[in-house]
């Protein structure tokens, strides 16, 4: 890069940092069923559906943003490319687009796209009920003043419980 002299040069990557700031990222609003309740709970070995509930730009993207300083312009585009989904049990699940949300025609049938099924209850844990969390992994792709890059990172969710029972049946 020339720089004309008594100027002082910004580095790109300075303006592409810059450029993602001004995005104001969030992580994921969970969707999940069994839902996140008192009164709610879920059953061991039926299927877990997780989604992306009400995905908007800044919370999965795409989104583009520039900044400018002087003659060095960055724009940079960033989107999320992939979530793990910690699911309190010792099991992350990690999927790669915005799962499906549940609805009741789906009945019994696992998620399609983002799962997960519970082997035990959730009773021995703290206030009965798994924390799950996930954890968006956005990519920021972003290009000018001659030079161009990738910048990655995470960001996650504030921990949803979830209660998991267990039915039993009984027959005469």
């Amino acid at each position: 890069m020339w720089i004309e002299s008594g100027e002082v040069g910004i580095d790109p990557v300075v303006l592409a940092n810059r450029a993602i700031a001004s995005m104001d990222l969030d992580p994921i609003e969970i969707g999940i069923v069994p839902e996140s309740g008192a009164n709610r709970a879920g059953l061991v070995g039926l299927p877990v559906w997780m989604w992306v509930d009400t995905p908007t730009e800044d919370t999965f993207g795409p989104i583009t943003r520039s900044a400018s300083q002087g003659p060095v312009s960055v724009s940079a585009t960033a989107s999320v490319s992939s979530i793990v989904w910690n699911m309190g049990d010792g099991t992350k699940v990690t999927c790669t687009g915005k799962g499906t949300p549940y609805a009741d025609h789906y009945g019994k049938q696992p998620s399609p796209n983002c799962g997960h099924r519970y082997a035990k209850m959730s009773s021995d844990q703290p206030d009965g009920a798994y924390q799950v969390t996930a954890t968006s992994h956005w990519v920021v792709e972003w290009a000018g003043g001659g030079q161009s890059g990738t910048i990655e990172f995470d960001l996650t969710t504030e921990p949803l419980p979830i209660r998991i029972g267990e039915a039993q049946v009984l027959t005469q």
